[in-house]
């Protein structure tokens, strides 16, 4: 697919990314992370050095948290990612501006909740931070069908994985918090999930095609996370995000409110994507099968 043919596909769709971004700001609650945070609980850790005994949520909640945070860390490639593949002076550029405003507080929000509470290493989650933002994150997107159907994902998957990481802190104050931050992703993926359907109604070829080229490869975006994956078994195990949660409340989901089964008059191509998008979840719900019988207590 030619650059050229990038841009008319989005420009094609730009009437529903406006009546989209529109409904987005009606309906968004606007919140402030200061208000949702414990200051009183703040100290000097000059003064007073961060002890493991200082924490007040168990070790696999701490865990969540400093994964999402990183992972929101990265929030500059993320930005910039979304920019390349976006026509100029378009609603979509005012559309990546909300969007990286508002998950820019994310970040702000639950490190501010993590130091403040002492529920952290400090030095060990800043140099984990600088680590991360040094590593990056460049996605091999190679056109917007790619594009809209990870960000689908990635937002609904971070919606459960945010509010499952606040139920298991056992703390209302940060279960709060986490609420909200969930709520702006689920926000944020009605936006995504409503523009890939216009492109799988405008083009269901080439969509067909990146929504199973994101799908088989989906990864989230703190791969590069120092000690990503102990931590995501971690989490995993704790029932915060794995490949059953994947299987069940973004997979499944999301081939289900697109329509995927029920798509008709396909190209053969086309028809053959629709296939292995409908064959996928067996596959999915295999590798979860594999992962608990490894893992789950004898």
């Amino acid at each position: 697919m030619a650059i050229s043919e990038h841009f008319e596909l989005l420009e094609a769709v730009e009437p529903t990314v406006a009546r989209l971004l529109a409904e987005h700001q009606e309906r968004r609650n606007h919140w402030y992370y200061h208000d949702l945070i414990p200051w009183e609980k703040g100290r000097n850790f000059r003064d007073e050095p961060w002890d493991e005994s200082q924490c007040t949520i168990n070790e696999r909640a701490r865990t969540s948290l400093v994964l999402n945070l990183l992972t929101e860390d990265n929030l500059p490639y993320y930005h910039s990612a979304l920019e390349r593949h976006l026509p100029k002076n378009s609603i979509w550029r005012e559309w990546n501006g909300i969007w990286t405003a508002e998950e820019g507080q994310h970040a702000i929000a639950i490190r501010s909740y993590l130091l403040t509470t002492r529920n952290c290493d400090p030095y060990e989650l800043e140099d984990d931070r600088m680590a991360t933002m040094k590593a990056g994150y460049q996605p091999d997107w190679r056109h917007p069908a790619e594009l809209l159907a990870y960000t689908s994902a990635q937002e609904l998957a971070t919606r459960v994985s945010h509010r499952n990481a606040g139920k298991i802190t056992e703390d209302e104050t940060c279960f709060e918090l986490m609420r909200n931050i969930a709520a702006d992703e689920n926000h944020h993926f009605m936006f995504y999930k409503g523009v890939m359907a216009a492109m799988i109604k405008e083009a269901p070829a080439v969509s067909l095609e990146g929504i199973y080229r994101t799908f088989i490869n989906f990864q989230m975006p703190g791969v590069g996370i120092p000690g990503f994956l102990r931590r995501s078994i971690d989490i995993a195990k704790a029932g915060v995000y794995n490949l059953r949660i994947h299987h069940d409340r973004v997979l499944m989901p999301l081939l289900e409110q697109w329509g995927i089964a029920n798509l008709e008059g396909l190209t053969t191509k086309a028809a053959e994507l629709q296939q292995r998008l409908m064959e996928l979840p067996e596959l999915v719900m295999q590798k979860a099968e594999r992962f608990e019988a490894r893992f789950s207590p004898a």
